[in-house]
């Protein structure tokens, strides 16, 4: 990638001060946002920030160089309340112009399908690009859909509604027959507000804040938060703490690909691993609650280390736990891919192409299932990452089998890379104290969560508070690869192409 002079190199957990942040008039900003896509990087994130209670808003880029392990950032002021949309030569921002558009007022002049992304107020006062006040704007939900038209032609609606406890979304098929031929999705009904609430923290709410924004995901994303409240007060977490963490999160991988591959069992009615499976994923929860007492990791990571150590025994019980749980995935794993009848209804089905892929900007283990090699812990690596490195797994095919082999490879890595921890632990402290925040600067944090690539970005102000905190959960990235895996598919095979995703809607929605 060719940085120039208008972005400055960065690395992930590595704090700048604000005025290493090259700022760029918008014409040079978009050029070498494209320029560098086109070249092989990733837009990680891309947001806006508003400069005093309704003045111009600031537009920040976060490209990942994954080729050379570094990271581009700059900014560039807009004065007026449009500009030049990217998304039309780079489909990556497409979701994050929609975004800044509903947060600022701000209008992406040529964008092809601009429309609301959670359905609220900007945060500029009077700015709003949509008018809450009207009755077809305001519901989350009610808004122009993509209609194909014909005699022929249905339309399928799912959702909000999920039956079981899937969280609520809307998806609106466009079918011929039984052939699918455009879906598009609708998020905002888990729309929380977590980004404003985070402006002037940290304090003793953003943690919690952190563990909450998708639930299944509370290790990956406190360690995001934790990396970047650490840089910013130049804390050093210890060898322990760190491979601790490196435990927690891999646990928390473990736990969600089993229940996964169950869950792929389940929608084709494959019972013996879907009800094994079920099982297992508990397994590894309750592992997670051995560790730190709860199932879901929340409490255990904090800034500057983590809450709970490890003793010879609970280690030797730990081991035993993963020994027997990691015997019995391999029994339920393996009769999934020697059953022809799951096969037929795996294979082939949701095609992604690694062109699609990396046009969208994919991440994980679906990105992994297209054949990109893209995993923050290989490329960008933090914590115990550093010095212990664990395989990208990868697959071509980009189909359901693809997503759903990816994740039985990473359960194999990832418990033995558990195992290696538990075995050679470093002596030494799990916590050091975390000492006020730099004032104006600015720290990008990359985990590779289950999910895939989860980036926290947090701005200080003068005073050592956050001024913004942006987050970009994996799914963020990926939903828009549901609407693709879709394109020609049997609409019979939705439920199926949405689980071998398993995206998350609050994490999109924050």
């Amino acid at each position: 990638m060719n940085g120039g002079s208008s972005f400055a190199k960065a690395f992930n957990g590595t704090a700048l001060a604000q005025g290493d942040e090259p700022e760029c008039d918008f014409g040079r900003f978009r050029q070498h946002i494209l320029e560098a896509v086109a070249d092989g990087a990733r837009l990680a994130a891309f947001f806006g920030d508003c400069v005093g209670q309704s003045g111009p808003v600031e537009m920040h880029a976060v490209l990942a160089d994954d080729a050379a392990g570094v990271l581009h950032v700059a900014k560039t002021l807009v004065k007026n309340d449009d500009f030049h949309s990217l998304t039309p030569e780079c489909p990556q921002a497409h979701m994050f112009e929609r975004e800044i558009a509903e947060q600022f007022g701000l209008r992406p002049e040529g964008h092809p399908w601009l429309k609301p992304v959670r359905y609220h107020h900007s945060q500029r006062p009077g700015h709003d690009l949509w008018n809450p006040s009207s009755t077809d704007k305001s519901t989350v939900g009610v808004t122009d859909f993509f209609r194909v038209k014909g005699e022929e032609i249905h339309e399928v609606a799912v959702g909000p509604v999920h039956a079981s406890i899937i969280e609520p979304g809307h998806f609106r098929l466009q079918c011929h027959g039984e052939k699918v031929l455009h879906l598009e999705i609708s998020h905002g009904y888990q729309h929380r507000g977590v980004e404003r609430a985070l402006v002037g923290g940290p304090n003793k709410r953003t943690i919690h804040y952190m563990e909450t924004l998708a639930g299944d995901t509370s290790i990956g994303h406190a360690i995001a938060h934790c990396q970047a409240v650490e840089a910013l007060a130049g804390c050093a977490v210890p060898a322990r703490a760190e491979a601790l963490r490196g435990i927690a999160l891999e646990l928390e991988r473990l736990a969600n690909h089993t229940g996964d591959l169950g869950a792929l069992a389940g929608d084709i009615g494959f019972l013996p691993t879907a009800s094994y499976c079920g099982r297992l994923r508990g397994d590894f929860l309750n592992a997670t609650a051995a560790l730190c007492g709860s199932r879901f990791g929340r409490g255990m990571v904090r800034p500057g280390g983590v809450r709970f150590d490890l003793d010879d025994a609970r280690i030797a019980d730990l081991r035993k736990r993963l020994q027997s749980a990691l015997k019995d995935v391999t029994n339920a794993a393996n009769l999934l891919w020697d059953t022809a009848s799951v096969m037929a209804r795996f294979e082939d089905t949701g095609k992604v192409s690694l062109d699609v892929c990396d046009e969208l900007g994919l991440v994980g283990p679906v990105a992994r299932a297209s054949g990109a090699i893209r995993d923050v812990r290989h490329e960008h690596p933090f914590g115990i990452f550093h010095f212990s490195q664990i395989p990208v797994s990868t697959v071509e095919t980009g189909d359901v089998f693809a997503r759903a082999y990816v994740r039985w490879l990473e359960i194999q890595r990832s418990a033995e890379f558990v195992m290696e921890q538990l075995e050679s632990l470093p002596s030494g402290p799990v916590h050091e104290p975390v000492g006020p925040l730099a004032a104006s600067r600015m720290v990008v944090s990359l985990v590779e969560g289950w999910r895939g690539e989860i980036c926290h970005v947090a701005i200080t102000d003068e005073q050592s508070r956050f001024r913004r905190y942006k987050v970009v959960d994996p799914s963020f990235h990926n939903w828009a690869g549901v609407a693709m895996a879709l394109r020609n598919q049997q609409v019979s095979d939705f439920p199926l192409c949405n689980k071998s995703f398993n995206l998350s809607y609050c994490g999109f929605d924050l």
